[in-house]
Parts: structure tokens; sequence; C-alpha cells
């Protein structure tokens, strides 16, 4: 066997990846997520109905094209593989991005600027902000960056450890599928179901490892992150998100969750941690928390290709 061989290309692509997002962040121009989301809403407008069976169809229609390239991807070997793997794993983290949208918000606070902050923060969230002071400005901003701390980063690396380019390519598009259906309005309650489920499935482990990336990333807290987050987690709405947000509250020693107005109503949702409400201070440590749970969750990833490789026949 010669060392070439013994590469693994999907690791290196994963590590490539992931320092191309934190040295650039998201591409400026034509990102594929963008581009991903244009033809789900061009599917959409044709396809959509008031049912279940109508959303199924539009998923699978709109993942088509995109399970293709992922299977495509796979089956490149060598340098090929590892630059597949590289360009979707960049394009598919948006860690980077996610800290300078944090930081914009936090600029803007700290500079009294609220109004600008309302709005900057939609950039992250999608609940109702213009009635939002600026510690719950904060807020919603700390449990954006707990949430797509998992979507966006952790999600990638694990699937993209577990099924290379594939992995990769299709858990990105189900969270942007459920981004566009998975609202709990009268347009998207029956036809989003099945984007909802496909994100809450696809979402599951990732969330479990972001918190347990969580708790290797303070060490001091980390049986604190872990009672939090499955004690508080289960009661929120979202299977994935409740755990990782109860889990950064711990880790930062504030709470989190409480009453949250969306345009198609308010949500009494859980509080989780013990701490005192976040303010606006806590929005660069929940950045900088982010940026370690990234951190560990890419070194977990190559481990678990290294051990699969170790004990495969």
């Amino acid at each position: 066997m010669t060392h070439a061989s013994r590469v693994d290309a999907v690791s290196l692509g994963l590590a490539f990846g992931w320092v191309a997002d934190l040295a650039l962040g998201d591409p400026r121009r034509g990102h594929p997520v963008a581009l991903f989301g244009t033809w789900a809403g061009w599917v959409e407008a044709r396809t959509h109905r008031d049912s279940r069976a109508a959303g199924i169809a539009t998923e699978a229609l709109a993942l088509a094209p995109v399970v293709a390239l992922g299977v495509a991807a796979g089956r490149l070997t060598g340098p090929s593989s590892t630059l597949a793997t590289a360009t979707l794993t960049w394009t598919a983290l948006g860690g980077t991005s996610l800290g300078r949208e944090g930081r914009a918000v936090h600029d803007l606070l700290a500079a009294d600027d609220l109004t600008g902050a309302r709005t900057r923060v939609r950039h992250l969230v999608g609940r109702v902000t213009d009635d939002l002071e600026a510690d719950e400005v904060a807020r919603a901003a700390v449990e954006s960056i707990a949430e797509n701390t998992s979507d966006a980063v952790v999600g990638t690396l694990v699937w993209g450890a577990a099924l290379g380019p594939l992995g990769i390519v299709l858990h990105r598009a189900a969270n942007t599928l459920d981004a566009m259906h998975g609202h709990r309005t009268s347009r998207y309650a029956r036809f989003g179901w099945a984007a909802a489920r496909l994100d809450d499935l696809l979402g599951w482990v990732p969330a479990r490892a972001t918190v347990l990336a969580t708790a290797a990333a303070v060490p001091l807290r980390a049986v604190e992150v872990l009672r939090t987050a499955a004690r508080d987690g289960r009661a929120h709405p979202s299977p994935n998100a409740g755990p990782v947000e109860a889990g950064f509250a711990a880790a930062l020693g504030i709470r989190l969750g409480g009453r949250t107005v969306y345009a198609s109503g308010a949500e009494d949702r859980v509080v989780m941690g013990s701490g005192p409400a976040p303010t606006v201070p806590d929005l660069p440590r929940a950045i900088t928390l982010a940026r370690r749970v990234g951190t560990v969750a890419l070194a977990g990833a190559l481990a678990g290709r290294l051990v699969a490789r170790a004990l495969r026949p």
C-alpha cells in the first residue's frame, strides 16, 4: 500500500474546507446555498398544494440534483476527492459568517443604535424584532448563534465525516428547505411537514454532538452543560435546538428561552439554564464559544474518520 492510498481524502477535504471558511467566510457572490434556495423556490411555486403529499413530492424534487451532486463527488478519488470535499465543506459551513453577523449586532448595540441592531439581527433570526430591547436583541442573537452552530457548522462536519460529500450537501440542503418551508403558518402547516421532519431527523445527531462539543469546550462547566441540555432542552419545541441552546446557556452561565414573538404568533418557551438573563456583553462570549465548539467538532469528525478507517477490515 502506498502512502497516497492511506490518505483520507474526505478528512483532508473537511479540514481544508474548515480552514477556508475560517479565512474567507461564505462566498460573496453566487453562494451555492442561495442558488439552491432559488431552485427550491422555483419548484415550490409549481408544486405547492395544501397537503403533506405535495410537500413530500416538492422536497424530493428539490433534493434530487443535490443528491446527484453528492453521489458524483463521492465517486471521485485522490486529489479530486479532496478538492470536491473541501469546496463543498467551505460552501456549507457558516461559522465565520455567523460570527461576523453576531459581532455586527453587538457593535450596533454597543453604539446604542438599537434600531440598527433590531434590523441587523433579522439576518440571524426569524422572530419579530421591532419592539425588542437591547438585551432582548442580544438574547435573540445568542440563541441563533447556538442553534446555527449546530446547523451550519457541526452538522456539516458530522455528516461529512459519516457520508462524505453526499452527507455535506444533503444536510445543508435539508436545513435550507426547513428554513423555507418548515414554518407553522397556514401556507406551510401541512406542506412543510416533510421539510421539518427531514431536518429534525438529519439534525438529531449533530445537535447531540454539539452538546458534547460544548461541554468539551468549557471543561470546568462540562457537567452543568450536559445536565442542563438533558433537563431543559427536552421542553423546547424543537428537539434539536432545545438541547443546543440549553447547553450554550449553561456554558455561558446565563439563561435563554422565554417569550418569543413570530409573525405567526407568540410562544412562551421553556427557560433554559439557571443564570441571569443575557445582556449585550454576553454576545461576544457566545461568538467565542461557537468558534471553540466548531474547532472541537472538527477534531471529533477527523478522529471519527481515523477510528473508522482503523477498524475497517
